[in-house]
């Protein structure tokens, strides 16, 4: 007797019509693109959850009604008062802001702003008589329209936060002709170094062929060095004034620690912060043998004593003595150089492209999309960072402690930490999650621990 397998059929039966038609429509039908826009959407979501949940944590230590115990005897009552009350001012409006900034966020997404908003700009360009098939023009008309949304939608939260939370605890000291000012010369700023920035990347894109990821990566690393270059020079002193450090006992010393490590000190600058905020901060820059330090006026006005502030230069030369400048840009150019060669293998998926409601595939738009789809990545690096960037600081920290800067480093930090009203309490979760720098308890026991295992 024979036996037919399952998938044999006989020659004399029939298959039904309505049967072969839909096996054909099986095989045929292509397979379900992957939901790229709704998995960028709820991850968001769930970003913002996991982070509001970090936030009321956060709230909940600023509540705290005592110092930590390390800090007692350190700080006065009345300056932890002033930084408590601070401090819950910031959360609660902290907590609108991501609320408003979700909320739009998704819904850009989810109702298609970004396609439409494309469509509208290159309608705009055949409505002035543009070509909307030029992608350079295109996109800097879509660019210019983001512009002015972003201005439009943040400016109620930059006033609120400039003119009355910092106003009301005593930091803010610009005018409103000045932050509108400032506003403005961004704005030029950004017409004037943004459009060839633009142009060049579509260039290389469209061009770069397999060597795309290097183009634009040499291209982004050229540009940082002019920027790193031109800033300090040329775009700073269009906000700020920067004089030179007066001679005296505060440049002796700075010079004389600078010459110590053979740290190529050239020019050393007091910079206006007070004609804005009353923060307080110092930085340095320049390449090779061409160093500057830049000391805020409020940080001299602040730690009154010489000492302090010598002290907190000395931990700000830790980081270029250990090579944490080097190392950060290094990572930056390293993470810069992933982005890009992650990028060249999506930027001609069109399911990507469809996803989030696109059917052209502009360069700028395809970027925009990576940078949205990897951002759980983004997220992750960004943690890792912090770790590195808070391990930096306790290593300038311990360099500046060596050089014999122990006491008054501890004494500045404590009053920056003061004047500034910064927080006191600080949840641990928090902190580790969303600190580049420790809070000051870790920074206090840190630098005491030496000394303790001394006696």
């Amino acid at each position: 007797m024979h036996y037919k397998t399952p998938l044999s059929v006989s020659s004399s039966r029939k298959i039904p019509l309505s049967l072969s038609l839909s096996a054909k429509t099986a095989t045929t039908e292509p397979a379900m693109a992957f939901p790229y826009m709704e998995a960028v959407v709820g991850f968001m979501i769930l970003m913002y959850i996991f982070e509001t949940y970090l936030d009321w944590r956060q709230h909940a230590a600023l509540k705290l009604p005592t110092l930590p115990k390390t800090l007692e005897g350190v700080i006065s009552q009345e300056k932890f008062e002033k930084s408590r009350a601070y401090s819950i001012d910031k959360s609660h409006f902290h907590f609108l802001h991501e609320f408003v900034t979700i909320l739009m966020d998704c819904a850009i997404l989810v109702f298609g702003v970004l396609p439409w908003f494309w469509k509208r700009s290159g309608d705009f360009l055949v409505y002035v008589g543009l070509s909307a098939e030029n992608e350079i023009v295109h996109t800097l008309a879509f660019l210019a329209g983001v512009m002015i949304w972003s201005q439009i939608t943040d400016l109620p939260f930059s006033l609120y936060s400039t003119f009355v939370i910092e106003a009301r605890h005593g930091f803010n000291k610009q005018t409103i002709w000045l932050f509108f000012r400032d506003m403005i010369k961004g704005i030029i700023l950004s017409i004037i170094i943004g459009p060839p920035v633009v142009a060049a990347i579509i260039v290389i894109v469209q061009k770069g062929g397999p060597y795309l990821a290097i183009y634009l990566w040499g291209f982004m690393f050229v540009l940082s060095l002019v920027m790193m270059t031109i800033y300090p020079t040329l775009i700073a002193p269009l906000f700020n004034k920067f004089t030179p450090l007066p001679e005296g006992e505060l440049r002796d010393k700075i010079e004389n620690l600078a010459s110590s490590l053979r740290f190529p000190l050239k020019k050393l600058f007091v910079v206006d912060g007070s004609t804005r905020s009353s923060h307080s901060n110092a930085y340095m820059y320049g390449f090779f043998k061409n160093k500057r330090i830049v000391l805020y006026d409020t940080l001299i006005h602040q730690c009154k004593n010489v000492e302090e502030v010598v002290a907190v230069i000395a931990h700000e030369l830790g980081h270029w003595k250990l090579n944490h400048t080097m190392c950060s840009f290094i990572a930056v150019q390293i993470l810069t150089f992933l982005q890009f060669g992650g990028y060249t293998l999506v930027r001609n998926s069109k399911d990507l492209f469809h996803s989030f409601g696109f059917d052209t595939q502009p360069v700028l738009i395809g970027l925009i999309i990576f940078q949205h789809t990897v951002t759980p990545l983004q997220h992750l690096v960004s943690f890792g960072l912090n770790l590195v960037s808070r391990s930096f600081e306790f290593q300038a920290d311990a360099f500046a402690k060596k050089l014999g800067y122990g006491a008054p480093l501890r004494a500045g930090l404590v009053k920056l930490q003061e004047e500034n009203l910064s927080a006191m309490n600080t949840d641990p979760w928090y902190s580790t999650y969303h600190y580049s720098h420790p809070p000051l308890v870790e920074r206090l026991a840190a630098i005491d621990e030496p000394d303790k295992k001394e006696d």
